[in-house]
Formats: structure tokens, C-alpha cells, sequence
């Protein structure tokens, strides 16, 4: 009889032969792992052990420790896929998971920061140039954190006299290859930092001082540093993507420019933004931030 940490392995062998993304692979192994502990706590270290009652008791110890809900929904997503794939190996008759229920989840209006506060966020980096780079590309593009971290020198197409600019984004799972404008902030602000960025890794745009890649962690924690230095509270580096966002369409950019340039698959999507922000009658070019 194969053992619960036995299956796990097979587990995250068959997300990788799926082609599942590296942080969905991360996060499930460590959630099935959490289950695991939690069994063999009950005195069970096979899967074909495990019981309706027994996955309730993980889902309510989570709720206990103040797992958030969504927190809790991602876990038990993480279970009903393991289970499936105990299922589709024949390595359980049953799927106990079926049984789980998702918490219900409060979807909380995005965080867009106004003009002030973006303001105040672009002149407490103006004298970085990496940092501040990095924070005009999300608020000027809409690109993802890991979109931005990904990027390639190879991703840039300025023109000559540097009046135009284009930035492709890589294609990345199941978001296809995009290309997105580069408005003059965000040109002047990319070019004053090439011209300073440091010798190292020839491939990545945004470095280190050493010269290895800037980590996403790195990005992250950089940017709420000077989001505490210029007074803006209650925000993450998404927000600035959903500034992008809501920013563009109240100033009567088409939904769907919009939804092509952040890469959004469903329309649905962008559409969500519509209802916090306040649309003119006629519709407008890009413009920056």
C-alpha cells in the first residue's frame, strides 16, 4: 500500500508533467503536506485511509490557526486536485474530498491609488533609477509583478530618436505573448536606468547591484518601502496594475484595449473594474498616468 508522502511525490511529479506553473506546483506540495502532517497526527499514513471526516478536521484546524478564507479555498483546492489524481491513478476508489465545501469568500473592491498618492509614490523613488523603472512600468503598462521580473533587454524596442517605444511580454502559461506601449514616462524612465544599470547578467532587465536578477521577493519588499515613504497606506504592488486598470477606463480607453494590454483571458475580467470607476462619453486614446 503506498504511503501518503509516497503519493505526494507522484503528485508533484504529475503537476510538472502537466506543465503546471512553478508557484501553483510550490504551493500545492506544501498544502498536501500540511494535509499529510495532519493525518499522520490522526495516526494515518495512507491515502486510501483517509475519510470525509478526516479532511473536515484538516479544513476546521486551518479556520482555527486564522487561515483567511481564501487561503483555506486555495487548500482545499489543492486537496480536491491531489484526490483527483489518487483517482485517476487508481491508487483510491473514492473521492473523500467531494464532500468539502469552500468558505464563502468577501471579494473586496480593487485598491486604485489616486492621483495624489501615485504622485507621491513616483517622486519618493525619482532618484533611483531601477526602482523607479519599476514602478513606472507597472503604473504605465498594467504588467504583472512576474511579467516585469521576467523581462528581457531583448523585450525592448525603442525607436532611434526614442520618441516611440514598445515592450513585449513573453508568453507565460496560459497568458499568450502580448506587446504593450511604452508612453514617455515610462521610455524615459526605462532609458535613464539602462544607462545606469549595472554589468552582469546580460539577459534580465532589472538586476541587482551584483548583478544577479532582482527577485520578485526583492521587487515586492523594495516597493513597500517607499510606499511607507511616501505615506501610501493599505496597498500592494498589484494595486498598481489595478490603477492601470481602472485609470484607463474612466478615462474611456475601450475595454478591450484594455483587457489586451494587461493580458486578462476573460473580459469578464477587466469588466469587474467598471463598476468603481466613472467612464466619459467619449472614448480616448492611451495616455500616461
Amino acid at each position: 500500500m503506498i504511503t501518503l508522502r509516497e503519493s505526494h511525490e507522484k503528485f508533484l511529479k504529475d503537476l510538472k508533467d502537466k506543465g503546471r506553473a512553478n508557484a501553483t506546483i510550490i504551493a500545492y506540495g506544501k498544502d498536501i503536506e500540511q494535509l499529510i502532517e495532519h493525518a499522520e497526527a490522526q495516526g494515518k499514513a495512507a491515502p486510501q485511509k483517509l475519510e470525509k471526516e478526516d479532511l473536515k478536521g484538516f479544513v476546521k484546524t486551518l479556520e482555527e490557526k486564522d487561515y483567511t478564507p481564501k487561503s483555506v479555498s486555495r487548500k482545499i483546492n489543492a486537496v480536491r486536485t491531489y484526490f483527483k489524481f489518487l483517482q485517476d491513478k487508481g491508487i483510491v476508489d473514492d473521492d473523500p474530498s467531494a464532500s468539502l465545501s469552500h468558505p464563502k469568500i468577501e471579494i473586496k473592491p480593487p485598491r486604485i491609488l489616486s492621483k495624489m498618492e501615485y504622485r507621491a509614490l513616483r517622486d519618493a523613488c525619482r532618484q533611483k533609477p531601477r526602482i523607479f523603472a519599476i514602478v513606472e512600468l507597472l503604473l504605465q503598462t498594467g504588467v504583472r509583478i512576474g511579467e516585469l521580473r521576467r523581462l528581457k533587454l531583448s523585450d525592448i524596442e525603442l525607436s532611434e530618436d526614442g520618441k516611440t517605444g514598445k515592450l513585449r511580454i513573453a508568453a507565460q502559461n496560459k497568458n499568450p505573448e502580448r506587446v504593450v506601449p511604452l508612453n514617455q514616462p515610462s521610455r524615459e524612465a526605462l532609458q535613464k536606468y539602462l544607462k545606469e544599470r549595472p554589468k552582469g547578467d546580460e539577459g534580465t532587465i532589472f538586476i541587482t547591484r551584483t548583478g544577479r536578477p532582482f527577485l520578485i521577493r526583492n521587487v515586492r519588499s523594495t516597493i513597500n518601502r517607499y510606499f511607507k515613504k511616501a505615506g501610501v497606506e493599505d496597498v500592494t504592488v498589484n494595486d498598481l496594475r489595478n490603477t492601470f486598470i481602472a485609470t484607463h477606463l474612466s478615462r474611456g480607453v475601450p475595454l478591450t484595449t484594455v483587457s489586451r494590454l494587461v493580458g486578462h483571458r476573460r473580459l469578464t475580467t477587466t469588466e469587474r473594474y467598471l463598476k468603481y470607476v466613472e467612464q466619459p462619453e467619449e472614448k480616448v486614446q492611451l495616455s500616461k498616468l
